[in-house]
C-alpha cells in the first residue's frame, strides 16, 4: 500500500471521526440578549436604532411648539409613510417600523395613527359594523383621527473588506414632516459600524 493511499485513508478516517463526534446544541436565550453571529443588521440593531431615534425626535422643539399651540394634554399624532431599505442586504423593514411604532406609543407624549392597508382594514370593519352591529355597539363612521405629522426615511449601507477583515457601515436617516405646513421639523441620523475578522483557520 503506497504512502499516498495510506495518507488518504488517515484523512478520511479523521473526517469521519470528527463528523461522528459533532453535535448540535440549542438553548433558549433572553429575547433582549444580543447574539451577533455575523456583521449583518439584526434585531438588536433594529430595536436600539428605533429607540434612540424616536427619543431624539421627541427632544426637538417641534413637540414643545405643538404643546404650546394646543391643549397641554393633547398629543400630536404621527403616522409612518415609508421606510425604504437601500442597503446591500435584505432587512426586515416591517420589524424596524414596528419598533418605531412601539417607541412612539411608549413615549406617552405622542399618538400613532395607522395608515395604508391597516387603515383600509379598519374602515372595512366599520362598514361591516354599520350593516350588522347593534345600535348600542355600532361605532359612528367619519370619526377618524387625522395625522399631524408623517415619519419617513431610508436605511443605507456600505461594505469595505481587506485581508480577511470586513467593515459594514449602516446609516439610518429619518425625517418628520408637519402635514399641515409640509415643514420638515426633525431630521435624524443614526450610524452603526461593525467589524468582522475571519480566523486564519476559517473558523
Amino acid at each position: 500500500m503506497t504512502k499516498k493511499i495510506i495518507s488518504l485513508m488517515v484523512v478520511v478516517l479523521l473526517v469521519t471521526t470528527l463528523a461522528a463526534c459533532s453535535t448540535t446544541k440549542v438553548k433558549r436565550v433572553e429575547t433582549g440578549e444580543e447574539i451577533a453571529l455575523t456583521d449583518r443588521w439584526n434585531d438588536t440593531d433594529s430595536r436600539l436604532v428605533a429607540e434612540e431615534m424616536i427619543e431624539d425626535m421627541l427632544s426637538f422643539p417641534w413637540l414643545k411648539r405643538y404643546q404650546q399651540q394646543h391643549d397641554e394634554n393633547g398629543f400630536p399624532t404621527i403616522t409612518i409613510q415609508r421606510v425604504q431599505n437601500k442597503s446591500h442586504e435584505h432587512i426586515a423593514v416591517d420589524t424596524f417600523v414596528n419598533d418605531l411604532k412601539r417607541s412612539i406609543i411608549r413615549s406617552g407624549v405622542a399618538d400613532f395613527i395607522v395608515s395604508g392597508k391597516e387603515r383600509e382594514q379598519v374602515r372595512e370593519e366599520m362598514k361591516q359594523q354599520d350593516l350588522y352591529a347593534s345600535d348600542e355597539s355600532r361605532l359612528e363612521m367619519g370619526q377618524e383621527q387625522g395625522a399631524n405629522f408623517a415619519l419617513s426615511g431610508t436605511i443605507n449601507s456600505m461594505v469595505d473588506s481587506l485581508d480577511g477583515k470586513r467593515v459594514t457601515f449602516y446609516q439610518v436617516d429619518l425625517k418628520l414632516i408637519d402635514m399641515q405646513s409640509t415643514r420638515e421639523v426633525w431630521n435624524g441620523q443614526k450610524k452603526i459600524k461593525k467589524l468582522q475578522e475571519r480566523s486564519r483557520f476559517g473558523l
